[in-house]
């Protein structure tokens, strides 16, 4: 293990082949087996923190040896979503008022959800704060919870285990729900877990994806209104 940890250091590219590597391998697995649960982006980072595990080596190694350029490209990969807006920008703008309906919604129920753990687990003020932007992208969140002052890296956690969850329980969750119109669908996923749950929705359809692609954009606007005023209740 420390002679595979000592190559890794050596690779000034090792993380983000590991990574690509994963989440392709991933990929192949879930389109042959077809369950949610095998979703590409948790396999892929279930992978990588259990090989970063097994052979001792630093996250910090793992991001200069090329994590840092999957990050480079987090911010332009997340505008390119705006492609199927853009396809499906009339029947958006027919469903405006539901979009924004949806969008707010998810908005309070998110924030209601931070602020009863809040007063339930007596959570300290940069604790909480931290959470307040877990269900907006991560170009967003991390810069909105360092303004507020909370923890950028449990922020960082936090918006990617939203993702992921989203990404792997939002079609059993809809099927459960009987959700059904595309809209909507895809409102629910893009409100609740940003891009990582998007890629799952861009799965579903091509209206799905439009969907939680504005999603994204609302919720995040919505949450940097909303946020200061509930941080607040801490200051």
């Amino acid at each position: 293990m420390t002679a595979l940890r000592e190559v890794f250091s050596a690779c000034s590219f090792f993380g983000l082949l590991m990574a690509a590597g994963s989440y392709q391998l991933a990929r192949e697995v879930n389109r042959r087996v077809g369950r949610e649960i095998l979703n590409p982006l948790l396999f892929a980072t279930l992978f990588c923190g259990g090989i970063l595990v097994l052979t001792g080596t630093e996250y910090a190694v793992f991001y200069e040896n090329g994590g840092k350029v999957l990050e480079f490209f987090l911010t332009p990969a997340t505008i390119c979503l705006a492609i199927p807006l853009y396809k499906q920008f009339e029947l958006l703008k027919k469903n405006a008022a539901a979009v924004l309906a949806g969008c707010a919604a998810g908005v309070a129920a998110h924030i209601a959800g931070c602020v009863l753990m809040l007063f339930l687990f007596r959570m300290e003020a940069a604790e909480y704060i931290s959470l307040l932007p877990k269900s907006i992208t991560t170009a967003i969140g991390k810069g909105l919870s360092e303004e507020l002052g909370g923890y950028p890296a449990i922020t960082m956690a936090c918006i990617m285990l939203t993702g992921l969850f989203g990404a792997v329980a939002a079609s059993p969750l809809l099927r459960i729900f009987g959700v059904t119109d595309s809209v909507s669908q895809g409102l629910a996923i893009g409100t609740s877990s940003h891009a990582a749950g998007t890629s799952r929705a861009v799965q579903l359809g091509e209206i799905q994806g439009a969907a939680s692609s504005l999603a994204i954009v609302v919720t995040g606007l919505l949450t940097v209104i909303a946020a200061p005023v509930f941080a607040a209740l801490v200051q």
